[in-house]
Order: C-alpha cells, then structure tokens, then sequence
C-alpha cells in the first residue's frame, strides 16, 4: 500500500503529499492493528520497549587518559573512516540525481561537529544516513528544512509519544525503507557499467551485496577493496600496444584499433601507455620482448626480412624511476644479444632528463632518441637501406 501511495505521488506532482505522508499513515496503522489485535503474541515482531526522553548529558564521561586511550583512537579513526566515506557516497549519490554540487570540506565539518556534539549527549557515531535520507527524498523534501522539522518531530517524539511505538512492527519499518530503496535501483545504469567496464561492475554489485544482505560499511569495503584491486592491477599490468602507419599519412597508432595499418619491413614499434616503475618495469621489458619474439617468429613464418630496429614510442610515459631505467638498459643488452638497436621515439620532459641523469642516452646513443615516431622510421629504414 506503501509502496503504491509513493508511486502515485511521484506520478501527479498535486499528490506530492500521498508520498509524503505515507510513510507516516503505515506506522500509526500497522501499530493500531498490532495493538488491538495483539499480534506480537502470534510471531509478529515489533520494535518493544524504547526508553522515554533526550539523551542525558555525558561531558562529565570524556576521558583522554586511561588504557583504553590508544583503543579508543584507533577506533575512532577507523569509525571516521568509514563514517566519512558512507557520508560522501551517500552525498554523491543523491547530489548527481538532484543534480546540485557537494562539497566534501564542508561534509567533513559538519560531520566532525556533529559527533563532536554529540559525544557529549550520549550519542553514537553517526554519519549520513541511507536510509533516511532514501525516506526524506522519496517523500519529496528538497532542502534542509526537512531536516529541522525532523529533527523537532523525534524531540517531540522521544517526550511524549515513545511509548505508543511498542507495538510498532519490525515489518513496516523494514518495508519504508525499502520502498525508498527501491526508487534508487537505476537498472540501465547498471547495464551501462556492464558495457563499458566490467571490473566496474563487479565493484558495484560488490557494493550492491554488500549493503542488502551486511551493511553500508561492508558494502563500501568492498567496492574500495574491488576498486583498489583494479588499480593496482592497471598498475602492474599497464597496457602495450604495437603500431603500424595509417596509409597515406604520416600517424601511428595501435593495429588492434587500425588493422589496415600498413608495416614497415624491419622495424618494430611499440608503444609503452603507463609511466615506468618498480612495479611494472619488469612486466613491461618482459612484454616488449615477448612482442618482439612474436613479431619475428611471423616474419619468419611469411619470410619477411627480419627485425632489425625496435622503436619504443614514450610519449604516454610520464615518469619514469630507477627500477624502470634498470629495465630499459636489461632491454637494451635483451636487444643487443639478438642483434636489434633500441630507438626511443617522443619521451617526455621529465624521462629526457632522467635518461640523461642515469646516462642512459650515452648507452643507446644520442642519435637514437627521437621527437616522434616519424623521424625515427625514416632514420632507421634510410640505415638498413644504406647497409649491405
């Protein structure tokens, strides 16, 4: 019935009260009926006694000594956390749909104050809230008035009518929440994560799981645990991609994205899409040889000459560290055993003078770094074409 009135609501915008005020109806309703007809008796859960009145003050119970000091940190760091990362999910979340900016310093203020406030009032952590903020916007409020009568409602509610929720049922209450969840179940968004990113999507329904069958936080730990697996992932396993020359032009681009890119007899290219360090320099020799051998085994096969030049394309290369200059000079000598010459094509700024710090340039040779894949084809086939 819930559920129903909600619909309505959002459908004839006269109605915006039905939606409103259902939630409301179906808890003096359900424990009207729970009341009189005593069902807790027969197995129907109900929310039973909640103790009258405002939280007592609790200043006087702030201690910062004590053995539990270092406990009680480490806790609360951890609380913050996840309290802040439930809070500008949440935030974001519900600012895209209603399209309007959220600002996380402000957020972190305002839920630094908030606890602050509240530890001396008895309260929890506390940080936004899901579902009531689900029920506030499937209810149709839109500033934070909403949350001022709120807030004098429950003060009204916790003096005087505490004891009339009792009978309240679990049920009902499980059921507003899901009735506001459920408005935020986006399916096509879901599928548009499945086309474009499939690592994305395993994140979200992580995510999705977590929070129906655990918790938010659960929920949250696994999104940021899939999210961080994948990052670290595309940081040890950076893409490589091997170029060929688009007919008629003078551009070089990835021949999976270009298949009618033409190859140039002797000469392969290969372009290096992530910056250089410890933890992908070894990966990226590895694979830049492994399309080397690739490559020769079918120039073999189509008795094709053979690979005389190796042009390493940087230009996507933003940084390179010590581990990744060690993997270019065991490229090198790699190279230099099989009778192929590196030649390095646009590196950028900050690699140029790092090649030149390491005296890398020395190794290779000054005449084998280029501004652009271009330059270095046309040096290297006029070589082969001058040799005997």
């Amino acid at each position: 019935m819930m559920l129903y009135k909600t619909e309505q609501g959002k459908k004839k915008k006269k109605l915006f009260w039905v939606s409103a005020i259902a939630p409301l109806i179906s808890v003096v309703l359900s424990t009207f009926f729970v009341f009189i007809t005593r069902a807790d008796k027969h197995g129907v859960q109900i929310v039973k006694h909640i103790r009258k009145g405002i939280n007592p003050p609790s200043v006087d119970e702030i201690f910062f000594s004590g053995k539990y000091l270092g406990r009680g940190f480490r806790i609360g760091v951890l609380a913050g956390m996840i309290a802040l990362t439930e809070a500008v999910a949440i935030g974001r979340t519900f600012a895209s749909m209603k399209e309007y900016q959220l600002e996380g310093n402000k957020e972190m203020v305002a839920l630094g104050t908030m606890n602050i406030v509240g530890s001396m009032t008895s309260c929890y952590v506390s940080t936004g809230s899901f579902s009531r903020t689900a029920v506030n916007y499937m209810a149709g409020c839109h500033t934070a008035v909403s949350n001022i009568v709120m807030s004098g409602v429950v003060l009204l509610t916790l003096e005087f009518i505490t004891p009339l929720f009792k009978y309240t049922p679990n049920a009902i209450l499980a059921s507003i929440i899901i009735s506001a969840v459920i408005g935020l179940i986006d399916i096509e968004a879901v599928i548009l994560i499945w086309k474009i990113d499939k690592f994305d999507f395993v994140a979200c329904m992580g995510a999705f799981f977590g929070v129906v069958f655990s918790s938010v936080e659960i929920g949250l730990l696994i999104a940021v645990t899939i999210s961080f697996a994948k990052i670290l992932l595309q940081v040890t396993r950076p893409r490589t991609a091997i170029l060929r020359k688009i007919p008629r032009t003078t551009v070089y681009r990835n021949i999976l994205q270009y298949p009618d890119a033409t190859k140039v007899p002797g000469i392969l290219i290969v372009r290096v899409d992530s910056a250089i360090y410890f933890s992908n320099s070894n990966y990226i020799k590895e694979r830049i040889l492994r399309w080397l051998v690739d490559e020769a085994e079918k120039q073999k096969e189509n008795s094709q000459p053979r690979i005389q030049y190796l042009i390493v394309e940087m230009s996507p290369v933003t940084d390179i560290d010590t581990s990744g200059i060690h993997a270019m000079e065991e490229l090198l000598r790699s190279l230099e055993k099989r009778d192929v010459k590196l030649v390095v094509a646009n590196p950028g700024p900050v690699v140029v003078d790092k090649l030149h710090a390491s005296k890398f340039h020395e190794m290779i040779g000054e005449d084998r770094i280029f501004l652009a894949v271009e330059d270095a084809v046309l040096t290297c086939a006029a070589k082969m074409d001058s040799e005997p």
